[in-house]
């Protein structure tokens, strides 16, 4: 069985190592993934999952961004083009033995393992299990939900730190073809393209076209968070493709949870 009052005190200890606690950053990543903890049991019960997946999906959410505190600690940023925080994360647990602090048995290292480095990939990877492949997909719409969650109130240049100096750069910007064609492909769009601050931008709301579980995309409706996302900032040079992605968006929601 798993103990998840357990691993949720080895999170605290584990976090107790690091010198820089008083950074703005990973005290952020530390609300975050409570909130994704949160997010991971709120779906998993709605997809009335058995209590012991319902912890095994906590359990992932707790550890699962935990390369990014590593990344904050020896790079000074968050870095996800040149660093995959999810693959050093695995790498801590299950090749440094960092996840006997968290979990009592081995019987669920492969399913942590997998989830943990597909859950901020483009595509799940081929070949995963039934139980494998559900929790990959939860704790990527787990994930997704804090960001739009987060991004309602979160200072824009916090979360996209060195992109702009200003809100109003960051308005003034424009949206690089490659990113406003996944969109219309109904696609997420790949970070590689990203290129002017509301490439950035999109490429979060683009998340949608990967959320797995309509549960998921039922609390983004509910939430309103497509269009309160899109009305925060005015786009003096890019308010018609952004009037066009937000209808892209909000239609494949209703398309998706009507079908």
């Amino acid at each position: 069985m798993i103990d998840l009052e357990k691993a949720k005190k080895a999170f605290k200890d584990y976090l107790q190592s690091y010198d820089n606690q008083d950074d703005h950053g990973f005290n952020l990543k530390i609300v975050h993934t409570y909130h994704v903890v949160e997010n991971a049991e709120n779906i998993s019960k709605a997809l009335s999952l058995s209590e012991e997946d319902i912890k095994l999906a906590c359990v992932i959410a707790l550890l699962h961004d935990l390369g990014r505190f590593d990344e904050l600690k020896n790079r000074k940023r968050f870095d996800s083009v040149g660093n995959d925080h999810a693959l050093f994360a695995a790498k801590l647990l299950f090749e440094e033995g960092l996840i006997t602090q968290f979990v009592d048995s081995n019987e669920y290292n492969n399913i942590i393992k997998k989830a943990i480095e597909n859950h901020n990939k483009k595509f799940i990877e081929k070949g995963l299990n039934e139980r494998e492949l559900l929790h990959a997909k939860i704790i990527r719409d787990a994930d997704k939900l804090d960001n739009f969650e987060v991004l309602k109130t979160e200072d824009i240049k916090d979360r996209f730190p060195g992109l702009f100096n200003n809100t109003e750069e960051f308005e003034n910007s424009l949206i690089s073809a490659k990113v406003y064609n996944s969109v219309k492909n109904k696609e997420c769009v790949d970070i590689k393209d990203r290129v002017t601050p509301l490439d950035y931008w999109v490429c979060v709301l683009a998340f949608v076209f990967d959320i797995n579980f309509n549960e998921t995309l039922s609390i983004i409706k509910e939430n309103d968070y497509i269009n309160i996302l899109i009305d925060r900032f005015k786009y003096t040079q890019s308010q018609e493709i952004m009037n066009d992605i937000r209808r892209i968006i909000n239609n494949y929601i209703d398309e998706s949870l009507r079908s």
